[in-house]
């Protein structure tokens, strides 16, 4: 049986797909991570892939909510975090992108993702994408002025073979003032550029594209290599980091 027979993806127990963390918190800052989670509905059967697999890169962004849990700390900042894997629907894809809901990431083949049909794929999106997406958009709106959207990514070392140097990256769709800022801001020692790993033709720019260029908020999505917050003192390393970069930018863009 099929998941639009099922009518449903997400149990009422495994549910709700995002959730916010520190809400109430006073920062002039929304904080967003997409891939926060490796979680797989029980009605998708792990969609096929090996119990390796399940919690790789391939899954979720290793890493990655601890970081942006840190910063919601560290800034008093509220967190938009998705509950659910990339796997199941990549929340920083529109529906329209062939890769949100990836038959194969990297080398790792997606067989639950497969000839997946329409119905099938409509029930993803209206029951992952569309609640992340209202989820976020509602935050925003209760800001009472305009913040400042930050998106937390990591990202492996080693991509189809090829080592990556770059540690930190600052990521950019049309409005570049946060990510240049906060690159002037970069500490010795750590390697960070500009529109690294990814750049904005390699369509990971949807979330700010969605919710920070349409409002025209500043913004800005922070890619950190994963073997670098793999654990405790990692994370901790990288949210001062990044808690000083941020603080940094944000007080030389109000004084220009």
């Amino acid at each position: 049986m099929s998941t639009a027979d099922l009518h449903t993806i997400l149990s009422i127990d495994e549910g709700p797909a995002a959730e916010v963390i520190n809400p109430d918190g006073a920062a002039p800052v929304c904080l967003v991570c997409e891939h926060a989670s490796a979680f797989i509905p029980a009605s998708l059967k792990d969609l096929g892939v090996s119990p390796d697999q399940r919690f790789s890169h391939a899954a979720w962004d290793i890493g990655g909510r601890d970081l942006a849990m840190a910063l919601s700390h560290a800034l008093d900042a509220p967190l938009v975090a998705s509950r659910v894997s990339r796997l199941v629907y990549d929340c920083n894809r529109p529906p329209s992108a062939p890769d949100a809901i990836p038959a194969k990431s990297e080398v790792i083949n997606v067989p639950g993702n497969a000839h997946l049909g329409e119905a099938d794929r409509v029930a993803r999106i209206a029951e992952v994408y569309h609640p992340f997406r209202q989820t976020l958009h509602t935050t925003l709106d209760g800001f009472v002025s305009p913040p400042t959207l930050v998106t937390i990514h990591s990202f492996t070392p080693v991509w189809h073979g090829q080592k990556r140097d770059v540690q930190l990256g600052l990521l950019h769709d049309s409005d570049d003032r946060l990510a240049k800022a906060m690159l002037d801001a970069a500490p010795n020692g750590v390697n960070t550029q500009l529109n690294a790993p990814y750049s904005v033709t390699d369509g990971v720019t949807h979330t700010l594209r969605e919710h920070a260029i349409t409002r025209g908020l500043q913004n800005v999505m922070i890619e950190v290599r994963n073997d670098l917050i793999s654990d405790p003192n990692g994370v901790a390393r990288f949210a001062e980091i990044l808690t000083d970069m941020l603080t940094h930018a944000l007080a030389m863009q109000r004084a220009t």
